[in-house]
């Protein structure tokens, strides 16, 4: 099963350990689990768009306020959320950031995962 994995910051890291994030994708995509991943440019950046009634809105900025913003992805595939839980932990964001890892859930009608 495919998991897609949040990669995001966050005020207050833990920063008494030094990890390396290369080392992290390496050993996975040797394994496989890795599928895909990218960082993302910053979210002052970002472009937020809302079509209502007929006009399309576009704002600078992400769509919420907040301290922390999302700074990349990884696509996991993995046997089950616990295997990509410890996939995901071991990820150097998850000191000093946050991991947010979510199944895929395809458009095939299926009710799986609810």
């Amino acid at each position: 099963m495919q998991y897609m994995m949040f990669v995001a910051t966050d005020p207050e890291p833990d920063t008494d350990v030094e990890d390396n994030v290369e080392e992290w994708v390496r050993e996975n995509d040797a394994s496989g689990v890795r599928v895909r991943g990218e960082r993302l440019r910053p979210a002052s950046e970002a472009k937020t768009l809302r079509l209502r009634g007929g006009e399309l809105l576009v704002t600078d900025g992400p769509f919420t306020e907040a301290k922390e913003w999302i700074a990349g992805y990884d696509i996991l595939e993995c046997e089950s959320l616990e295997h990509a839980i410890d996939v995901a932990s071991r990820h150097p964001m998850a000191r000093y950031g946050r991991i947010e890892v979510r199944a895929f859930w395809p458009f095939d009608g299926s009710e799986e995962g609810e």
